[in-house]
């Protein structure tokens, strides 16, 4: 694998850009970046084993709107060994929930990575394409059909968090175990992430090292476990 593109959009209309807490200062301030462009790092770092990037670098063009709040924004993410990845989080396009994994080898889609599209169904999509094999092109083809892919779910994913949320809590109430540390190393790394790029953009859309991030997380984990020992 070597890179990574996400897109996750949509375009609520004139009175959520006005008045909705994601587009206010002193509410959500992080506007599109905090809310869509949460989920496009996530994917991101879902795909690299949520290894932390040595540098994220915002794209020129950011749109703010008049109290200064993100609504549409985009970035890269560079890692040390020549991995990248690109996102574009908005409120001002239409529905876009995407995911393009790209390898040496293969490529993986995911079309509606955050809200299934037929969820209720009790299944999920991907496509995959891998090891291309010219030799077994049909006629009239310049490249294989890429590889649908049907994951079956017995609930929603809104029923599967539920679930785990009260399964943590029950082992810390009921089997007096420790909180789960996974969860929140994970939200923590993305809002490194997620600052990063803000910042990129605050500096006229200059790179911002996150050198020390990994290590910030790790450190920030040791002390939680030492304070719930």
């Amino acid at each position: 694998m070597y890179a990574i593109h996400t897109c996750l959009t949509y375009n609520p209309g004139p009175e959520f850009l006005k008045s909705s807490i994601r587009v206010k200062p002193d509410l959500d301030g992080l506007g599109a970046l905090g809310d869509t462009g949460w989920y496009c790092i996530r994917a991101i770092l879902w795909a690299v084993d949520y290894e932390l990037p040595k540098s994220v670098l915002a794209f020129p063009g950011a749109i703010l709107n008049e109290e200064g709040v993100i609504i549409s924004c985009g970035s890269s993410m560079h890692w040390e060994d020549g991995r990248s990845a690109t996102f574009h989080c908005s409120f001002l396009s239409y529905v876009t929930f995407d995911v393009t994994v790209l390898g040496t080898k293969g490529c993986l889609r995911l079309h509606d990575f955050v809200l299934p599209f037929e969820e209720n169904l009790g299944y999920g999509t991907f496509l995959e394409t891998s090891e291309l094999d010219y030799g077994t092109i049909e006629p009239g083809m310049w490249c294989p059909k890429p590889n649908e892919h049907v994951v079956e779910t017995e609930f929603s994913q809104e029923v599967w968090m539920v679930k785990q949320f009260a399964d943590l809590v029950q082992k810390i109430k009921g089997c007096e175990m420790k909180p789960e540390k996974t969860w929140p190393v994970f939200s923590r790394k993305t809002q490194l992430v997620l600052d990063a790029v803000k910042e990129s953009i605050q500096k006229g859309y200059q790179p911002v090292e996150l050198k020390f991030g990994a290590d910030k997380v790790e450190n920030e984990q040791r002390l939680n476990e030492k304070e719930l020992q």
